[in-house]
């Protein structure tokens, strides 16, 4: 089969033919139709210092998809060849307190396709039946395929209320984005995005923001006072990164305020605690999806109406990889996805 893999320390993927994986009695075969580039993907494609100390080689990557089961493990029951399927991406232990107690998404001894073990970008992918996420009818293989950052967002949106509240959200990379969108939905009263990207902000507004702020050519504060803000945000979403971003929004959080955080912020970030202390602020870390109960709401969120297609803007043929890797790269995008049939 043609997989995407990660075989050299440097710069790149390189497209080879390897074998297709067999399926333990628990797993099953997946033949992959199509599959979403991620942020972590672009880290491990570039080789940086994150990729160096998180990726073993030789690896295939890839972890967003969506496809059909080939093959069906011995013990695997439930589930039909030719059904269509996502899945979550952290296969987890089962066995460690976590666990045990329906938290799988903190298992600390998790493992990432793509990353610890091989990932989608590939014509077939082997999944433990445990992960696999049936996938209805009324969602097309486009927004399967990247249900896994979706999942990112309503996870973090859903982490405090933010119906009629006021939201501040920070970076309007695809999941900010989708994020945007799912506030609105779910009945936030404004919803102001604020990213340096004015190509991102302009598909912020599409996906119903309140007002996009360019914080190289407006401050939060005048955007605010445009908007008669005259406390702070209920509910702040960071998604950039940005040590400046994180401490933009804690200048411009009300007191009592909850920040959920996705954006993987440098150790070295520095910001005033007195926002936090002195505001009463309660900060959340997020990662990946509660499983799966988020896999629950978003497939209901997408069947109930919610519209994040315009998320995706660019689609690629797999042997284009090259040219959907430097798309993400440059920025002027949304969600890129790789056709694999």
């Amino acid at each position: 089969m043609k997989a995407l893999v990660k075989n050299r320390p440097e710069r790149g993927l390189w497209m080879q033919d390897v074998p297709i994986p067999r399926p333990g009695p628990n797993e099953v075969l997946i033949r992959i139709r199509k599959t979403g580039i991620c942020g972590t993907d672009l880290h491990l494609y570039n080789w940086d210092g994150w990729a160096q100390r998180n990726l073993q080689l030789p690896r295939i990557v890839g972890h967003e998809f969506a496809g059909e089961i080939a093959e069906l493990g011995t013990a695997v029951e439930g589930y039909r060849v030719g059904q269509r399927v996502t899945g979550e991406g952290h296969v987890t232990c089962g066995l460690c307190r976590n666990c045990r107690a329906g938290r799988r998404h903190l298992c600390d001894k998790a493992v990432g396709i793509g990353g610890g073990r091989d990932g989608a970008f590939a014509e077939y992918l082997v999944l433990p039946a445990f992960n696999l996420w049936p996938l209805h009818d009324d969602i097309p293989d486009d927004l399967a395929a990247i249900l896994d950052p979706f999942g990112n967002a309503v996870h973090s949106v859903f982490a405090f209320l933010v119906a009629t509240e006021d939201v501040l959200i920070t970076g309007a990379g695809p999941i900010g984005l989708m994020c945007t969108a799912v506030c609105r939905f779910l009945g936030a009263r404004r919803v102001v995005v604020s990213d340096i990207n004015d190509d991102r902000l302009a598909l912020a507004e599409r996906l119903g923001a309140s007002r996009v702020v360019n914080p190289t050519r407006q401050s939060l504060a005048e955007a605010m006072a445009a908007l008669g803000m005259s406390n702070g945000f209920d509910v702040g979403l960071e998604m950039s990164g940005s040590p400046e971003a994180f401490n933009q929004m804690l200048s411009a959080m009300y007191h009592g305020g909850s920040i959920a955080l996705l954006g993987f912020l440098p150790p070295e970030t520095r910001i005033d605690w007195d926002h936090v202390i002195f505001k009463g602020l309660t900060l959340k870390g997020i990662y990946g999806r509660e499983v799966f109960a988020t896999w629950h709401r978003m497939s209901q969120l997408l069947r109930s109406g919610l519209d994040i297609a315009p998320v995706i803007t660019h689609r690629y043929p797999a042997e284009d990889f090259h040219t959907a890797f430097e798309t993400v790269r440059a920025g002027r995008c949304g969600k890129v996805i790789l056709e694999w049939t």
